[in-house]
């Protein structure tokens, strides 16, 4: 039997998969991609299009991000389909003192250790005024990051798809992969009865990046970790950049704010992104529950009520849809990209909320990786990491 022989093959076809599938093919490998539904149809689907710094921890973290910006502010002269990409930059608002003292000395830290071309700076309340009309008159002040940036997350992984067949680059959707095996030098890779064999196979899986380990008998630690987003019909906008409450950094690194404790228990913090339609996505929210996709309407509501908390006319406003997503959680936030103890065999998942804004370094990385020319210490993002104790 004819079996297609390919020099690297990715499981997964979201925006991380479809990333490495461009980046890999754009250095001249052979490449092969295989979802198991249709492209972006996962965690890429039910997101919203954040490509942020400002919610970055200083150092390694922020450096990553800032790689990435930079790569992703180029994707648009270098693709050839549009991706709805815009860099308005983004506010985080402060409801009192005590988060207000925080959010400076985020902005210090950050100005303290990142290229001076990155842009933060602190808001008071009369900046907040200037800025929107539309903020409640609660709200003491804030911070900014002028990199930030937002996408159309669903149109860049078509785009890097549509870039990548261009070059050596095979696409198999609803190609679902139950085996994974290593002979000697290649990996057999099966999907019912399709076969296919690779010299190397990136593991691009997102939250079904375990399964696919254990195939090989790897430990990969990430969980789904649930989200739900709503989504406005066409109204005056909120404001046009990335507009977060500070106490979103609690809840993204699980430490608790100042907010009813129904907010906490579900991690509801105010994000608000207006998009190229005139409309706006709402969220956020951030459970443990498995890999349950169904939306909980009690949490809509709470989204809803911590939206109009930060934004009083909203109350007036019309949602037309919500929905649900899973993102793949690590133990200490930062995704995994590096090989295994299983040579040839990579990981490249685990980027929770921040695979959007990580896609193009992840993919640049790796295909640095597989061609020899990775200078980046890229210790941090090893899976191996995770041995020293750190479970979920």
């Amino acid at each position: 039997m004819n079996r297609p022989h390919y020099d690297v093959l990715i499981i997964g076809g979201g925006i991380i998969g479809a990333s490495i599938a461009y980046h890999t093919a754009e250095k001249g490998f052979k490449v092969a991609l295989l979802e198991s539904r249709g492209l972006a149809s996962g965690t890429s689907s039910k997101c919203d299009g954040n490509v942020l710094l400002i919610d970055k921890e200083p150092g390694f973290d922020s450096r990553m991000a800032i790689k990435s910006q930079a790569l992703i502010h180029a994707l648009p002269d270098a693709l050839d389909m549009p991706f709805e990409y815009r860099q308005p930059g983004s506010i985080f608002l402060c409801e009192n003192e005590a988060e207000l003292e925080q959010a400076y000395s985020w902005v210090d830290q950050h100005n303290g250790v990142n290229d001076k071309a990155v842009f933060f700076r602190k808001l008071d309340r009369e900046d907040l005024k200037n800025d929107s009309k539309h903020f409640s008159d609660h709200l003491v002040g804030g911070i900014e990051c002028t990199n930030d940036a937002t996408l159309n997350p669903y149109m860049l992984t078509y785009a890097f798809a549509h870039q990548s067949k261009k070059k050596d680059c095979d696409i198999y959707e609803y190609t679902p992969v139950t085996s994974v095996e290593k002979d000697g030098d290649a990996f057999t890779v099966r999907s019912h009865e399709k076969t296919f064999t690779a010299k190397r196979v990136i593991n691009a899986a997102g939250i079904y990046a375990p399964h696919v380990g254990r195939m090989l008998g790897i430990d990969i630690p990430i969980t789904p970790r649930k989200g739900h987003i709503l989504v406005s019909s066409r109204a005056e906008l909120m404001g046009t950049r990335k507009i977060q409450e500070f106490g979103y950094l609690m809840t993204k690194f699980g430490k608790e704010r100042v907010a009813d404790k129904e907010m906490n228990d579900y991690g509801i913090a105010l994000v608000h992104e207006a998009t190229d339609s005139q409309n706006f996505l709402l969220g956020s929210s951030r459970e443990f529950i498995g890999y349950d996709h169904t939306v909980d309407h009690n949490i809509i509501k709470l989204i809803a009520k911590r939206a109009i908390h930060f934004f009083p006319s909203m109350k007036d406003m019309s949602m037309i849809r919500s929905y649900s997503g899973l993102r793949p959680w690590t133990p200490d936030h930062l995704p995994i990209v590096s090989e295994t103890d299983v040579d040839g065999f990579y990981v490249a998942a685990g980027h929770e909320g921040d695979g959007i804004g990580l896609c193009a370094v992840t993919g640049h990385w790796m295909a640095e990786m597989l061609d020899g020319t990775l200078e980046e210490d890229l210790s941090p993002l090893d899976i191996n990491r995770f041995k020293g104790g750190i479970h979920t």
